[in-house]
C-alpha cells in the first residue's frame, strides 16, 4: 500500500480537481482510497460528486483550559504566561475570564496552577466516510468552526484511512492536502511515498511552492511538478521549468486553461469524467509519475 499526497503552496490553483480525476483514473486499474485532508475547506468529495456521507464521527483532539478556583493565583502572572491572550481579567466583575476560542489547550497555565485549571477535552472536528460513484471509499477530515487543533485532525483522518485502505485491501491511498506549510499540510505529507506539487505561472505561487517543497525536502519524499494553466502565462510557465531544471525537479505535466474545469466543479464531476478529451493528458501524468517511481505500476 503506497500514500501519493497532492499539495499547493497557495490555494486556488486546481488541487482538488486534479486529485479527482487522478483519482478515477487510478480507480480503473487499482484500488484506491481517496482522503480529503484540507480540513479547514473539504471539498473533495463534492469534486467527486459525493453529497452525503455514509458515516460521520465527531473526534476530540483538542484540549481547552477550565478555570476551577481563584484561590492563591496571581491573576497578572497567569495572563502574561498565555500566548494566545486567551486570559483576561474582567474589572467590574473582578474575575479572570477565559475565551474558548482563543485558548489553543497549550497548557501553559495548567503547568503554572495544576490545581487551579484543568484542560478537558473538546470535540473539534468530524471524520466522515462514504463511497463515491467511481467505486472507491473517500475519507474526508473537517475542523469544527471556531476551534483549532486542525493538524491533529489529519493525522486522525489518516489514520482512518489506512484502516479504510486495509480493510479495503487497497493499493493506493491518494491525499489532497490543505494548501501551505502549516500543521495540517505537514501532517498530511508525513508518511507519503510520493508528493505532487501544484502551481500555477504567477509570482506567488511560485513563491509558495518554493515554500512547501522545502517541507517536503525536509522529510526526504520524492516529488514531482504540474503546471496547472500554464498557457495563461507562457513567459513565466517557463520560468517555473527553469527553476525545476536547475533543482532537476521533475515536469510530470502541464495543464492548459479551459472553462470546462469550472463547468465540470459546477457538475460535481471530475474534469476526466466531464471532458473526455482531458483523460489523455490527465494518464500522461501517471505514465511520468511511473517512470519516476516505483510507487504506481501497471
Amino acid at each position: 500500500m503506497k500514500t501519493l499526497t497532492i499539495l499547493s503552496g497557495k490555494g486556488g490553483v486546481g488541487k482538488s480537481s486534479i486529485t479527482a480525476s487522478l483519482a478515477v483514473l487510478l480507480a480503473k486499474k487499482h484500488k484506491v482510497i481517496a482522503v480529503d485532508c484540507d480540513v479547514d475547506a473539504p471539498n473533495l468529495a463534492l469534486v467527486l460528486g459525493l453529497k452525503h456521507f455514509k458515516e460521520q464521527k465527531k473526534i476530540s483532539t483538542n484540549e481547552k483550559a477550565r478555570l476551577i478556583s481563584m484561590k492563591g493565583i496571581n491573576p497578572k502572572k497567569l495572563i502574561e504566561i498565555c500566548n494566545f491572550s486567551a486570559i483576561s481579567w474582567d474589572s467590574k466583575k473582578k474575575k479572570l475570564i477565559f475565551d474558548r476560542f482563543l485558548c489553543e489547550g497549550c497548557g501553559s497555565c495548567h503547568l503554572l496552577y495544576p490545581k487551579n485549571i484543568k484542560l478537558e477535552k473538546v470535540q473539534n472536528g468530524f471524520i466522515n466516510t462514504g463511497k463515491t460513484v467511481y467505486g472507491f471509499n473517500i475519507v474526508s477530515g473537517q475542523l469544527k468552526i471556531g476551534e483549532s487543533g486542525s493538524g491533529k485532525i489529519v493525522t486522525e483522518v489518516k489514520n482512518k484511512a489506512e484502516e479504510n485502505a486495509k480493510k479495503e485491501k487497497a493499493e493506493i491511498i491518494i491525499v489532497d492536502s490543505s494548501p501551505g506549510i502549516g500543521c495540517p499540510v505537514i501532517a498530511s505529507i508525513q508518511g507519503s511515498d510520493y508528493i505532487i506539487a501544484i502551481t500555477e505561472p504567477s509570482p506567488a505561487a511560485l513563491n509558495d511552492l518554493q515554500r512547501v517543497l522545502q517541507v517536503v525536502e525536509h522529510f526526504r519524499i520524492p516529488y514531482g511538478i504540474i503546471i496547472n494553466k500554464y498557457d495563461l502565462n507562457r513567459k513565466f510557465s517557463k520560468k517555473i521549468e527553469n527553476f525545476a531544471d536547475k533543482y532537476k525537479i521533475p515536469i510530470l505535466g502541464k495543464i492548459p486553461y479551459d472553462k470546462k474545469f469550472v463547468e465540470a466543479l459546477v457538475n460535481l464531476k471530475p474534469i476526466v469524467v466531464y471532458e473526455k478529451n482531458f483523460e489523455k493528458l490527465f494518464l500522461s501524468i501517471l505514465e511520468k509519475l511511473r517512470s519516476k517511481t516505483l510507487m504506481i505500476r501497471e
